[in-house]
């Protein structure tokens, strides 16, 4: 049983938004003629708090990507995005989620991040979705959305650890810092990742 996990696809990170992915919204095409492939498709979604310690409005005289310690943990400071009940937050209206049967929330703690879809980055809470994949028999995940060298890239590691055979969907993700995106794939794939294209599922 395998399951597609969207992620991301929220209005804050395509072209227009406050931490826009360079052409993200090419993606959500590719993402809408995949889904009706899986068994079950879920979906992540940022959820920050007004008061996301990840913001740099939050730390004076801190400038938007500067990196700082928070609660022990390295940082990058973000522009204020994907605000609970703000249109920043809400999926693009060019995603269809008429077959998304899960949407799992993340970064609601303001004193942590949360990149991966399935736990924080402390790893201290876990948002249950690992719990809800397993529960309906899915043993394979493929991971696609934005952005491919943050939540992606975090959400199919964490799903690797978990015991699913992990791939990502490179045609269908797109990184902010496109210098990394090969990187990123290749030590994925050292740990036991795979990749895959969208025309090969």
């Amino acid at each position: 049983m395998k399951a597609l996990i969207i992620v991301d696809i929220q209005n804050d990170f395509l072209p227009g938004g406050v931490l826009a992915v360079r052409n993200g919204d090419a993606v959500i095409p590719i993402i809408n003629k995949l889904q009706s492939q899986f068994d079950l498709v879920v979906a992540t979604q940022d959820w920050h708090p007004a008061d996301h310690k990840s913001f740099a409005s939050m730390h004076p005289g801190k400038k938007i990507f500067d990196e700082i310690k928070l609660n022990g943990l390295p940082q990058v400071l973000w522009p204020d995005h994907c605000v609970q009940e703000t249109e920043g937050a809400e999926f693009s209206s060019m995603l269809d989620t008429k077959k998304i049967e899960a949407i799992f929330r993340k970064g609601m703690d303001n004193n942590v991040d949360s990149y991966s879809g399935f736990f924080d980055n402390g790893k201290k809470k876990a948002t249950g979705m690992g719990a809800y994949l397993k529960g309906r028999g899915i043993t394979s995940i493929y991971v696609c959305g934005l952005a491919a060298d943050y939540c992606v890239n975090f959400t199919a590691l964490d799903g690797l650890e978990l015991g699913f055979d992990s791939t990502i969907i490179t045609d269908a993700t797109l990184p902010i810092n496109e210098g990394n995106f090969k990187k990123i794939i290749e030590d994925f794939k050292s740990t036991g990742g795979q990749e895959i294209r969208s025309d090969a599922i």
